[in-house]
């Protein structure tokens, strides 16, 4: 038996949202043979859409109220849909890191439908102009603080994230994090404002790669003057993540969550991972969605329906990388400029065409940029088959252009403080750090020089000015 928690994504003002998926789920588990009993469902009603919430306050909530429960055992589970996924992990950090202020709960499996772990390229949006007057026009407030945690490469996302990466193996202790989502957009609900409603590689709204948690820190770090920066990778412990084809971020017709009826593999995803109850069970079902995911990209093709003849989109894995560049006393680098290069000459002029779909400086660490990368693109892919008619190819083969790698160039190399130009080593390749529909968090540490011009001792008794020092060789 299990009580069941919805908590719900940004901007919602009404449990509408969560549609018949709620009833739906209990009708599924009491039907015969089923190896799920739901005992309760609860329908979280929390606030994303007042400027002066922020997450840590939606999270000491969310423990209030799960207080308020009468729980037999001590246990509940979850389901959540798009920014509800971060707000539970980020109760499960609170937890962990203040388990004397935080209820002695335990949360057994977590199914994340479209979670916003890394962010969304649209909260800039709702940030923009136009998302205040849509939130005006609904009457409520465009929730400042929750956009600036969604916003690709926030300070709050980048954290949360590095601690799961380099954090124990939640599974361990009997928590199971699933992240499901749809692998492209409702292109009915296409918004002409923003091309991101129709972005291949993502459900609209949610990048396949932001929902993933199985992610990467990719360290590339200066030492002293050396000009190479030598490469260390951390990878998340392994949790579930699903694609499910033809889904979407929300909708009625083809929304992971808002479709009605509710869809099939929807309902169907969501009981096998509430049917999980050991770490056995886990791994075989970790290995299960990877083994369908790479029959959804083997079918990579899709044919959109239009006036004269089909569109097509080429559903490649795509990579997100987030990318930071600071020096080692954690100064960030906003001018430093930073250049991906390719091949054994490495040169950005030998970067494949194509491999850079988008990049977006985060608005309040401009040190720190999200760039959308179609993976297949950088990897090399054999030719894709038109599936209308076998002897023609949609696409000819892909070279790869291997090893990839990051060159650093810093504007100031002589004045007294200064940086210096530094490149990956040959034998390092960034592609090795990046994951198919996965996210990889690239820090870029300079080693700060400080010239001896910067503080002198004299014995000369008259007057001298220093308005203009010499910078001098660098401190050891």
């Amino acid at each position: 038996m299990t009580t069941l928690v919805f908590v719900h994504g940004w901007s919602v003002t009404n449990t509408s949202t969560y549609g018949s998926l709620p009833a739906t789920l209990r009708d599924r588990a009491a039907q015969a043979g089923s190896t799920l009993r739901v005992l309760d469902i609860h329908l979280s009603e929390y606030v994303t859409f007042d400027d002066a919430v922020g997450m840590d306050d939606i999270v000491r909530a969310f423990d209030h109220a799960l207080r308020g429960l009468a729980l037999p055992d001590g246990r509940f589970d979850c389901v959540t849909h798009s920014t509800g996924g971060p707000v539970v992990m980020a109760w499960l950090r609170a937890q962990r890191e203040h388990p004397t202020l935080y209820a002695p709960i335990h949360l057994g499996r977590v199914v994340m439908l479209a979670p916003a772990h890394f962010g969304s390229a649209l909260a800039k949006l709702g940030k923009s102009v136009v998302g205040r007057l849509k939130a005006w026009f609904d009457g409520v407030e465009p929730g400042q603080r929750i956009l600036n945690w969604l916003e690709l490469g926030s300070p709050e996302s980048v954290a949360q994230n590095l601690d799961v990466i380099h954090g124990k193996d939640a599974a361990v202790s009997g928590t199971y994090l699933f992240s499901l989502i749809g692998d492209r957009p409702d292109r009915s609900l296409y918004d002409v404002v923003n091309s991101y409603t129709g972005e291949d590689g993502s459900d609209g709204v949610v990048r396949l790669a932001a929902a993933n948690l199985n992610a990467t820190h990719c360290v590339l770090a200066q030492s002293g003057a050396s000009a190479t920066l030598s490469m260390t990778l951390t990878r998340a412990p392994r949790t579930a993540f699903k694609m499910l084809a033809g889904l979407s971020h929300s909708g009625s017709k083809q929304g992971i969550m808002g479709a009605e009826p509710p869809s099939p593999l929807t309902i169907d995803a969501i009981v096998r991972c509430l049917a999980v109850d050991s770490a056995a069970a886990y791994t075989a079902l970790c290995n299960a969605f990877a083994s369908e995911n790479a029959q959804r990209d083997a079918n990579r093709v899709e044919l959109e329906p239009a006036l004269f003849s089909p569109r097509v989109h080429i559903h490649d894995p795509r990579s997100l990388m987030i990318f930071r560049l600071v020096d080692d006393r954690g100064e960030p680098l906003v001018t430093t400029q930073f250049q991906l290069t390719a091949g054994p000459e490495a040169s950005p002029d030998h970067l494949p065409q194509g491999f850079m779909l988008d990049r977006q400086a985060n608005s309040r660490s401009p040190a720190t940029v999200a760039m959308f990368l179609n993976r297949a693109v950088l990897a090399g892919e054999a030719a894709i088959v038109d599936p209308r008619d076998p002897h023609k190819t949609l696409r000819d083969p892909l070279q790869p252009h291997r090893p990839y790698g990051v060159r650093i160039e810093p504007v100031d190399l002589t004045g007294l403080i200064r940086h210096m130009v530094a490149s990956t080593a040959h034998a390092d390749d960034l592609l090795d750090a990046l994951g198919p529909h996965e996210t990889t968090i690239v820090d870029v540490v300079l080693s700060r020089r400080v010239a001896e011009g910067v503080f002198r001792l004299t014995q000369n008794l008259v007057a001298e000015d220093f308005q203009r020092p010499l910078p001098g060789a660098d401190l050891a």
